[in-house]
């Protein structure tokens, strides 16, 4: 009798341990819900190559990548003028914003293995995106991943990843 009556008080203390916790925890993601950073606003953007790091990787997957940055971010409509890296009219536009994306892990997978067993093969591309202004002053730095796991050629886990910087430039732009 004893026995059922602690393991009756240590499952509620514990259900209600977790109860608050869990309060805790949606308290805190409402506050940094309501904590989003201000937008950014500038006339343009100068998009800088891609830095590969230390990280092996093809330069034809760094060009696809750049172009397909280049095209997405244009899709949005957020930024007036699109600048490609080493462009003259960047040095004199006032209030500009530059991209830089650094690779940090690449995995190149295989097409033929994705078609066939559609769990094996998957290629992935992660990167630093980081929005700086004319001084170097960073604002806004997140991770963003890009991936193709079915079908598809290997070079269209650039295009994924471009959306996913797209729509940073959407958020927060």
């Amino acid at each position: 009798m004893k026995t059922i009556k602690n393991y009756s008080l240590m499952v509620v203390f514990f259900f209600t341990a977790a109860l608050a916790l869990g309060s805790f925890a949606s308290a805190q993601d409402a506050k940094k819900a309501d904590t989003k950073p201000a937008q950014i606003k500038t006339p343009a953007l100068e998009i800088k190559k891609i830095d590969p790091g230390d990280v092996k990787i093809s330069p034809a997957f760094l060009i696809a990548l750049y172009e397909h940055l280049i095209a997405e971010v244009t899709k949005t409509g957020k930024i007036t003028k699109i600048l490609r890296d080493g462009d003259k009219e960047a040095a004199t536009t006032k209030d500009i914003v530059r991209l830089q994306c650094i690779v940090t892990e690449f995995k190149e997978g295989s097409q033929r293995q994705r078609e066939v067993t559609t769990v094996a093969g998957a290629t992935s591309l992660h990167v630093i995106a980081r929005f700086m202004d004319a001084n170097g002053k960073v604002l806004l730095e997140k991770d963003v991943s890009g991936s193709v796991h079915f079908f598809g050629e290997n070079l269209k886990a650039t295009y994924d990843l471009s959306k996913h910087v797209a729509t940073l430039v959407k958020e927060n732009f």
